[in-house]
């Protein structure tokens, strides 16, 4: 969220950083929105200390006119809440800032290509995709998932099933043991104020999912991320400097509608309604947010290393970045059956932009500051089985299993 002085201020050269990020900023309308709050706000004071000097008076005949200035501040209350949810509305819906570092372009095409890593597999025989490979037996199940829940789902069978669960341990074991985040076990089911704090709402409510509950008027949503529960740990607090930085870890199923992708990625586990996701996120001093953001990286990188998966970095151009991102790499793994990359991870310093739409703060020797929080997928599970099964199979459709992930699946070889 932006500071509203900051963008009285420097309002033109704001307008351009939006730009960059692909939203329009309507100067007129919010100068004129932004006036009005004020005007209203400052008239409503005005009458509140009218009121307060008529309360010590003494004069019985001042409170007739206490009783009209006190229905005058109450029709300037509903005004100014009124124009206030109106100017919100605009500034609710500005992006983060990019950095400079961060290049300017309309979508993925101007992304920088950061490296490449791994060595791309040559194949002696035609390769199967991660649908093909899992189709005998169907031990990937899109039939009977359809019949369940629709399109978008996937069951999961036998070894399968297992080799989730090993990707799950095992990326969980190397963030705690290697990198000292700290686990968690949090909701998958938060309240309207948690999906606004890391920028969820309101620009993207149409990819939510809604829970319906009866005799309450607040709202509750499955989490489209657990980014979202991990980031709000902090919420509406003030951290002793000496506690940071906070590194948290989770993995939980995810839930996305996918609006505005109808016709994408349909066939497969590539863009799904339901997915498990190992998250990472860190609480940081703002000064230290880049230095993190290098650090969540290698950490989520360290995983496909270890798993032998080739993959390149790249970093996003400002208007390919998430909403909340200033800068945003994402790591791309290679997926055989396509002959390309495909996103794997997406590693994002958010600065204090979502500090100040959850009110998390530390002390700092200058008083109380907001926060800087860091995002990142480490790592995708769907997304890491998809690769992993395609860049290990073998001609007769079995799949090795590497060695790294053998304790968690009984010590077989191949599925």
């Amino acid at each position: 969220m932006h500071n509203l002085k900051e963008l009285r201020k420097n309002l033109d050269l704001l307008k351009k950083k939006f730009d960059d990020r692909n939203v329009i900023l309507d100067i007129n309308s919010f100068k004129k929105k932004d006036s009005l709050n004020r005007n209203l706000i400052s008239q409503k004071e005005k009458l509140e200390q009218e009121k307060k000097s008529l309360s010590k008076s003494k004069d019985k005949s001042n409170f007739e006119k206490s009783k009209k200035i006190s229905i005058e501040i109450s029709n300037l209350e509903k005004k100014q809440i009124k124009s206030q949810l109106e100017l919100n509305e605009i500034v609710f819906s500005l992006p983060n800032l990019a950095l400079e570092d961060v290049p300017v372009g309309k979508d993925e095409k101007s992304n920088k290509l950061i490296k490449k890593n791994g060595d791309i597999k040559n194949f002696s025989f035609k390769v199967k995709s991660h649908v093909e490979l899992g189709s005998k037996d169907q031990n990937i199940d899109f039939e009977t998932s359809i019949k369940l829940s629709g399109s978008r789902f996937v069951v999961l069978k036998d070894k399968f099933a297992m080799l989730e669960r090993a990707l799950i341990n095992f990326m969980l074991d190397t963030h705690v043991n290697n990198f000292e985040y700290t686990e968690i076990s949090p909701p998958l089911i938060v309240n309207e104020d948690a999906m606004f704090g890391t920028g969820q709402l309101p620009k993207f409510e149409d990819d939510q999912f809604e829970i319906k509950f009866d005799n309450t008027d607040q709202r509750k949503f499955l989490i489209p991320t657990a980014e979202v529960v991990l980031t709000n740990l902090v919420r509406k607090s003030i951290i002793e400097k000496n506690l940071l930085p906070k590194r948290f870890v989770a993995s939980t199923p995810c839930f996305r509608k996918e609006a505005g992708s109808y016709g994408k990625d349909t066939k497969g586990m590539v863009r799904q309604h339901q997915f498990y996701k190992v998250e990472l996120v860190s609480i940081v001093e703002p000064n230290k947010c880049l230095e993190e953001l290098e650090r969540m990286l290698s950490c989520a990188e360290s995983i496909l290393d270890k798993l032998k998966i080739p993959y390149q970095v790249v970093l996003l151009s400002t208007g390919d970045m998430g909403f909340s991102a200033e800068k945003t790499y994402d790591i791309e793994a290679w997926i055989p059956s396509e002959n390309k990359y495909r996103e794997i991870s997406s590693c994002s310093s958010c600065g204090s932009f979502q500090a100040r739409r959850m009110g998390a703060k530390y002390k700092s020797e200058n008083g109380n500051e907001f926060v800087g929080t860091l995002n990142g997928s480490g790592l995708a599970v769907g997304r890491l089985m998809i690769a992993l099964i395609e860049n290990n199979q073998n001609e007769d459709g079995s799949i090795n299993i590497p060695n790294v992930l053998k304790k968690y699946m009984n010590n077989i070889e191949k599925i």
